[in-house]
C-alpha cells in the first residue's frame, strides 16, 4: 500500500487513542470493520476502546465484522469538516447515497456511539483516495 494510506492509518490511529470521547466510554469497544474506499480498502481492529491494528492492505480472506462501502467521492465528502447534506452520518449516506453497510450489523449496534464518534474523526484526518 502507498506511503498515503500508511500515513493515513498512522493519523487515523492516532486521532482515535486520543479521543476523550472514545477514551471515557469505549472500554468494551472492540472490534474490526473495514473501510472500502474504492481504490483503497482498510481494516481497523479495535480493543478496549484503542487501535490494536490497521490493515492497509487487506487480502480477501482477511475477517472483519462489519464494512462500509463507498466510493472515493462519498469518502472524500465524509471527510469534509462540514460535509454536505446526506454526508453527516453512515444512516443518511446508506439510505441516500452509496455508502452499503454490510456484515454483521449487530456488531455495529452494539459499538454504535463509540463507531460514530470515530467515523466523525475522518473530519479531521481526512481519507487517502
Amino acid at each position: 500500500m502507498t506511503s498515503d494510506a500508511k500515513h493515513w492509518a498512522n493519523k487515523f490511529k492516532t486521532l482515535s487513542d486520543a479521543d476523550p470521547t472514545i477514551g471515557a466510554m469505549a472500554k468494551y469497544y472492540s472490534c474490526t470493520f473495514m473501510f472500502d474506499m474504492g481504490t483503497a480498502k482498510f481494516i481497523i481492529e479495535m480493543h478496549d476502546g484503542k487501535v490494536k491494528h490497521i490493515n492497509t492492505d487487506p487480502q480477501p480472506l482477511d475477517a472483519y465484522d462489519f464494512a462500509l462501502r463507498a466510493s472515493p467521492a462519498s469518502w472524500r465528502e465524509f471527510a469534509k469538516p462540514v460535509p454536505r447534506p446526506m454526508f453527516h452520518g453512515i444512516w443518511a449516506a446508506s439510505f441516500r447515497e452509496d455508502l452499503r453497510i454490510e456484515g454483521n450489523v449487530l456488531v455495529l449496534m452494539q459499538n454504535l456511539r463509540n463507531f460514530t464518534v470515530q467515523f466523525e474523526l475522518l473530519r479531521k484526518s481526512g481519507v487517502p483516495v
